[in-house]
């Protein structure tokens, strides 16, 4: 009896031991389909500097960046500047500060020159509204996980605009998009159509 108890036990330990194996064998298919699947990202951008000559009087008050499928994302907020936020993106061999001419080192393999027409600061007081210290790294952004970008550095503010130096990998294409109160710069992490 107990013989009978125990071959019992252990061909119902050994079913279910099968039957659940088998599950995630099946599933396995599915699976690989979703993660070989990639994202059909948007091409054309082309890494030539893009401009608008848009003026604001809205300050700059935050930069931020993101991590997306297709590319890397920095945010300029520009609480009051609406949708015409001027600036100007471009590759640049180095960085030099506005009024000073000094270089500031950006790591990564290609440097773009971020500039946005509005201060860093409130035009009417001078107070600061952006609390970046020139040639120092962007506060509150770390780029920990970023497929494309390296390093951020912020240039200060000079004569109404405000400069940030942005490292990434290498040249690739951006686009700029003016959207309400923000300046938005995508960096794609390739030149090819996939995520």
């Amino acid at each position: 009896m107990v013989r009978i108890r125990r071959a019992c036990a252990t061909l119902a330990l050994v079913g279910a031991t099968v039957a659940v194996a088998t599950v995630p064998a099946g599933a396995a298919p599915a699976a690989a389909q979703r993660s070989t699947a990639q994202a059909t990202c948007p091409t054309g951008w082309g890494s030539l500097a893009k401009t608008d000559a848009d003026v604001t009087l809205g300050s700059v008050t935050n930069v931020r960046t993101g991590r997306h499928t297709c590319f890397d994302r920095m945010v300029i907020d520009v609480p009051g500047g609406g949708s015409g936020v001027g600036y100007t993106v471009q590759y640049v061999d180095r960085l030099y500060q506005d009024g000073s001419g000094r270089h500031i080192p950006v790591a990564g393999g290609a440097v773009l020159e971020v500039r946005v027409a509005a201060p860093a600061y409130d035009p009417e007081t001078g107070a600061a509204t952006y609390p970046g210290r020139p040639a120092r790294p962007l506060p509150g952004v770390d780029l920990t996980g970023y497929r494309t970008f390296r390093d951020t550095r912020f240039a200060g503010s000079f004569e109404g605009d405000t400069q940030i130096g942005l490292g990434v990998r290498a040249r690739l294409p951006f686009r700029v998009q003016q959207l309400d109160d923000r300046v938005v710069v995508d960096v794609a992490h390739s030149w090819t159509a996939t995520g």
